[in-house]
């Protein structure tokens, strides 16, 4: 229709790093933008999942994240994570913000705030979004793939 692709918009998180494989090296050759959706990971990287299931939450409707995608192992890493966030002064859900911002050729990422308090906390990702090399090899050793890639299918074509 001659309309440039100005944006791309693939799922994108700690948990969910497919888009490093190589489409964003493509997106930064051809000059495209990159808004990440699910930034945190359907809500796991909000912390709102380290002590187990909550009722009334996501996981728990097994609809788009499901309790069995709320492994041990899975947690073992987010609990790593937000030791991290907290030695950076900032909660899980702002660490993963700001690392999936740290990369220039991810232009922005989608929030779901459901409160204003949410959505302040989310902001505040952006206050602090440098990271030291260290601080970077040691988030690499548990943001890993959790398998909650619902999107995996539709992303291969």
């Amino acid at each position: 229709m001659g309309t440039p692709l100005l944006i791309h918009q693939p799922s994108y998180s700690m948990l969910n790093r497919w888009i490093e494989g190589g489409l964003l090296d493509v997106l930064g050759r051809e000059g495209v933008g990159s808004i990440a959706f699910s930034p945190l990971a359907q809500g796991v990287l909000t912390g709102k999942y380290l002590s187990g299931v909550p009722a009334g939450s996501r996981a728990a409707q097994d609809g788009s994240l499901s309790s069995d995608q709320i492994s041990e192992r899975t947690l073992a890493h987010v609990r790593a994570l937000a030791a991290i966030a907290a030695s950076r002064g900032q909660s899980l859900a702002q660490l993963a913000l700001s690392w999936a911002l740290r990369d220039q050729r991810v232009t922005s990422v989608l929030i779901g705030a459901s409160s204003v308090t949410q959505l302040e906390e989310n902001l505040a990702a952006t206050e602090n979004t440098s990271f030291t090399d260290d601080e970077l090899a040691a988030i690499d050793r548990d943001a890993v793939d959790a398998g909650i890639n619902i999107w995996a299918t539709s992303s291969a074509y």
